[in-house]
């Protein structure tokens, strides 16, 4: 399998199905990045301080500030963000990390297909694997998925072992609330703390264990078409904080509101239980090239296995 990203210094590409192109990533922070993850000194300091709890927070703190208001006008020009979508107007954000975990107008995101269709659950960059244990190469040849490290539950680690699993990362530029990829009955939320690396591909090529090694948490979704859907929300750099706004217990409908990152990049994952979904067809193909899929949230992951 290709790599997401070429070597050293070379742009990300992804391949956007909303305008049929192969198109590159504006990375937030790159140089840092490339600094942080591509030379030793960087590294070093990555380890000393930027993956540390107290970085996280410190930062946090910084983009609460009122002070930090300053930098949205530039930052939603400079990505060219569109601020129509939003359900409240720049200027009424009290910070930059108010602006960051924004809610969208009704409609922004319309949620695509029926009761047999799931859908993503975050606008992001996605890779699909129909067999996570036959993920090999993720990011550079011999990478593997550590089903059991990322669960923290080797119950769960021997049913999903081989189940549908969707990688979706989520840039500093993207719309940071997660949503419900089906219907169904959510369990409580588990959390199981790690440290908080970047999850760009310019980290995770060098380092995919970073994915089982952050803070995450999961939830069990309960649904009558999909079984149980295993849902995870894995913090990076500057993302100590995930905040899940659903309620344990009570039904949901595809595309409710399960939660929000506050300020930084971030990744979800959804697993399914072996054969009981198929991915969607250029979710595959992009995966199969060593190329992530960009797509919004509510547009279509895959469909009821054996349905088309």
């Amino acid at each position: 399998m290709a790599t997401s990203t070429s070597a050293s210094g070379q742009p990300i590409e992804f391949f956007n199905r909303h305008t049929g192109r192969v198109e590159t990533e504006q990375v937030y922070g790159e140089w840092w990045l490339r600094w942080g993850y591509e030379t030793r000194l960087g590294r070093l300091a990555i380890w000393t301080f930027a993956q540390r709890a107290w970085f996280g927070k410190w930062y946090g703190w910084r983009m609460r500030r009122p002070v930090s208001r300053a930098r949205i006008a530039p930052f939603i020009q400079h990505y060219g963000l569109e601020a129509a979508e939003f359900a409240r107007a720049p200027e009424s954000f009290a910070s930059f990390d108010d602006f960051f975990s924004r809610t969208l107008r009704p409609g922004a995101r319309p949620i695509e297909g029926g009761a047999d269709t799931a859908v993503f659950g975050a606008d992001g960059r996605h890779l699909g694997f129909p067999d996570a244990s036959q993920a090999e190469g993720v990011f550079v040849k011999g990478q593997q998925w550590d089903i059991a490290a990322l669960l923290d539950d080797s119950e769960l680690a021997r049913i999903y072992g081989r189940g549908t699993l969707v990688l979706s990362r989520l840039c500093p530029v993207d719309y940071h609330r997660f949503h419900f990829p089906c219907d169904g009955t959510p369990g409580p939320a588990r959390l199981i703390n790690g440290t908080l690396a970047s999850v760009n591909p310019i980290a995770l090529r060098r380092r995919l264990e970073r994915l089982w090694e952050n803070k995450r948490v999961v939830t069990i979704l309960e649904t009558a078409k999909f079984g149980k859907v295993l849902l995870l929300e894995i913090g990076a750099t500057n993302v100590g904080s995930i905040t899940e706004t659903f309620a344990p217990g009570k039904a949901v409908a595809k595309g409710d509101e399960k939660g929000f990152f506050s300020f930084g990049g971030s990744a979800t994952m959804t697993i399914f239980e072996p054969g009981r979904v198929k991915l969607a067809e250029d979710l595959v193909e992009q995966t199969k090239a060593g190329r992530e899929l960009y797509a919004s949230m509510g547009t279509v992951l895959g469909k009821v296995e054996g349905r088309r």
